[in-house]
């Protein structure tokens, strides 16, 4: 199964600080927006997201449709409506569902047997 893009979604009490400690590790800031509240930054072949307010924990975050750390958009990928019902096929319980009815951007979302949460985004 090909869940995309990997990423870590971090909960921040601060964004402007959590940014300046980042980049103090390598870290370049290429996408979000501090208007509302998150950054995405990149190392090398590491990304995470930092999102303040948004989240009560961090996530593991998949994007289908995108490859690599510079989020190469893909013109071939498994949909994540796919995704989703091969892991209820595999008895996975999920925690948000995707509308099997709609197509395009949509997210799915559940957690591992630890409690830790798994978001599968789909952006387009």
């Amino acid at each position: 199964m090909d869940l995309g893009a990997f990423s870590v979604s971090l909960t921040v009490k601060d964004l402007a600080v959590s940014r300046a400690f980042y980049e103090k590790l390598g870290f370049e800031v290429t996408g979000g927006a501090e208007e509302h509240n998150y950054l995405i930054l990149v190392n090398q072949g590491t990304v995470i997201g930092l999102f303040q307010g948004m989240f009560d924990r961090n996530i593991l975050t998949f994007n289908p449709g995108l490859a690599g750390p510079d989020m190469e958009q893909l013109s071939e990928f498994t949909d994540v409506r796919e995704i989703q019902r091969s892991l209820k096929s595999d008895g996975i319980e999920l925690t948000e569902e995707a509308d099997e009815s709609t197509s395009g951007p949509a997210h799915i979302a559940f957690l591992d047997p630890d409690g830790n949460p798994i978001l599968i985004d789909q952006f387009f």
